[in-house]
Parts: structure tokens; sequence; C-alpha cells
């Protein structure tokens, strides 16, 4: 493994960003899983929520193992990712679900895609921590069926949903006003891509989660819901 200073500090701040990502992830699925409506979906939720806890493990182990403290990788992440939760306060569980699914999902593709240009271990190691592992389905399924009971409920989460993907830009662009190393990342793929762009360009943002319409456009679908 990469040791120290010869690690890309895009990288480290990617691991960090995530790193507090998931253990925020653990937090709220484990809220949800006491207000969810039967005790099946309260023991899945639980799972999916100590799958959480493990991803964040992986993440932090990975950042010690860099000879970085993972409290150090995490705290530039705290404010902009706690500001985007309070934003995007939930006002009911099935709003909790589509902004797990929606929000997480597509700032998951994001993550990835920056992954891309990480080491190989790296790029492994995200890749492991944001795969689905049957949560997608279970989500979905559960807004599917609320939505036979009360189809009316489709047009106020959809346009939740739409909230949350411009909730996640705003957010990704403050951190890349923030983290210019991290934007520096989206950066070296616009000029691998040909693509004029500079260190921490705002636009190499905005392109990258243009990219992303495609899953966001599926997730909407399997929920149920319209764009």
């Amino acid at each position: 493994m990469i040791k120290g200073s010869s690690v890309d500090p895009g990288v480290i701040d990617l691991l960090g960003l995530l790193a507090y990502a998931e253990l925020g992830s653990f937090f709220r699925l484990a809220d949800d899983a006491v207000l969810a409506p039967s005790l099946r979906t309260r023991g899945e939720l639980a799972g999916l929520a100590a799958m959480e806890q493990q991803h964040y493990s992986l993440l932090r182990d990975h950042l010690v193992g860099f000879g970085v403290d993972p409290e150090e990788a995490m705290t530039p992440f705290v404010r902009p990712l706690d500001a985007w939760h309070e934003r995007t306060e939930p006002q009911s569980w099935l709003e909790s679900l589509v902004k797990t699914y929606v929000g997480d999902g597509i700032a998951g593709d994001f993550y990835c895609k920056l992954a891309e240009l990480a080491d190989p271990e790296t790029k492994a190691l995200v890749e492991k921590v944001l795969a689905e592992t049957g949560r997608a389905e279970f989500v979905a399924g559960q807004v599917r069926a609320a939505l036979a009971k009360e189809p009316k409920l489709a047009g106020r989460l959809s346009l939740w949903a739409r909230r949350l993907v411009g909730e996640a830009l705003s957010q990704a662009q403050t951190v890349a006003v923030e983290r210019p190393k991290l934007a520096a990342l989206l950066a070296r793929e616009a000029e691998e891509n040909e693509e004029p762009t500079g260190l921490g360009d705002l636009a190499a943002v905005s392109r990258m989660f243009a990219s992303l319409t495609e899953g966001h456009l599926a997730r909407l679908s399997a929920m149920g819901l319209s764009e």
C-alpha cells in the first residue's frame, strides 16, 4: 500500500469524504429502522445499517494503512455534509427512504467516478463499499409498495427526489471550492478527455453530475416515480 506523503491528496480527500458519508448513512438507516412500519422491515434496515458501519471501518482502516489519521481526513467534510442533511431533512419515513436511494445513490456514482482516477487498491475498495448489495432493491420495493396503497404520494415524492439531486449538486460544488485537491481529480479526468478546464473548476463538477443522469432516472423508475 502507498504510504504517507506519496498518496495523492485528492485520494485522501475522497476517502475522508466517503468515510464520513458512510458513518452518516449508518446513523440514518438505524433511525429509519426504528420508524419502520413492521418488524421485518426494521430487521432489514438494521442489517443495512450494520453494513454501512462495516464499510466505514474498511475506509478507516485503509486511511490508517496510508499513514493518515481518519479523523483528520474526515473533518473537512463534516460541515458540508451535515449542512446537506440539514437542508434535506425528510418529513416522513418514505421521504427518508427516497433520500437514501436517490441522494446516496447519485453521490455514490460521483464517488465511483472519482475513484476511477485513484490507485487500483483504493478504486477496488470504493467500488466494494458502494456496491448496492441488495439495498437498492429493498428500498425501491418499499416505495413501490407504499405507492400501490397511496398512488397520490408519487407526485410529492418525485418532487422530493428532484430536490435531492439539486441539493447534491450544490453540495458537490461547495466541496470542490473548499477542497481543490479533490476537485483536481475531476480536472484530471477532463484533461484526459481533452476538455478545457482548470484546477477546482466548478464546471467539471457540473459535467460530472450531468453524466450521472441516466443512473438517476433508472432509480426513479425502479421506485415507480417520474422525473
